[in-house]
């Protein structure tokens, strides 16, 4: 089998003297989407900033494209072609949809989709829309769409999303959906952090769950939705 194209090994991640995540491994295939599962609190944003190099004190391997990225400065994974949309849409509000996606604008990049403002917007019809409008005048939701395409125009190989559902209209998570799979279609590698198991059984191949910083369960998607009592146990309300 080809190596993961990302891929973490006995990662641990601390907040000052709490211990937040323990020996967290998981690998993410190329052109497969994988979810990152569990409850508020898990430690799936915490696993996404420590691969990100937004968490200061941790220690373990990270992998991307063969390359070691532990302990990178953020802007140079970024660099490398892994992209990160935060659950807090960080969009410049003063700005238009076509301003803020040419923010994002980076050149093509080998081994990954190239995208441009045409393509995003056919993924994203809202977003051609409203390609005039600023961004303290869209929805959550609308927000949310800007966001991916904006790190989108950074052509990375990978992109990880924390959290994308959250708060949105099920109307819009349909939509949300829809462009998750057109995304990995295109070639994109996905990791993807959610509290939402129908949302994520309906994109990602694979599944890790996490509960109290420690992986739970890794396989595919499929093993994982027939087994109830797992369920049950981790991700149940």
């Amino acid at each position: 089998m080809d190596a993961p194209l990302l891929e973490t090994t006995d990662l641990h991640a601390y907040y000052g003297r709490a211990h937040i995540l323990h020996g967290v491994s998981l690998a993410v295939p190329r052109h497969q989407v994988v979810a990152l599962i569990g409850r508020n609190g898990a430690g799936k944003s915490t696993t996404m900033k420590s691969i990100m190099g937004l968490i200061p004190e941790m220690t373990g391997a990270i992998r991307f494209d063969g390359r070691d990225i532990a302990g990178r400065p953020t802007h140079e994974i970024a660099r490398a072609g892994l992209g990160y949309v935060p659950e807090e849409r960080r969009i410049f509000t003063e700005l238009t949809v076509a301003e803020n996606l040419e923010v994002g604008r980076r050149p093509p990049r080998a081994g990954a989709p190239e995208w441009t403002l045409a393509r995003l917007f056919e993924i994203f019809p809202n977003l051609a829309e409203m390609r005039h409008r600023r961004g303290d005048r869209m929805s959550g939701g609308e927000q949310q769409m800007l966001t991916i395409a904006r790190t989108l125009m950074g052509n990375p190989a990978c992109i990880l999303l924390d959290e994308p559902s959250e708060g949105l209209a099920p109307v819009i998570v349909e939509e949300m959906c829809r462009a998750i799979l057109r995304l990995k279609r295109e070639g994109l590698s996905v990791l993807l952090s959610e509290q939402n198991l129908h949302v994520a059984t309906l994109v990602s191949d694979r599944a890790y769950i996490i509960e109290k910083g420690e992986i739970r369960y890794g396989g595919s998607m499929a093993d994982l939705t027939a087994d109830a009592a797992l369920t049950q146990q981790y991700l149940a309300v």
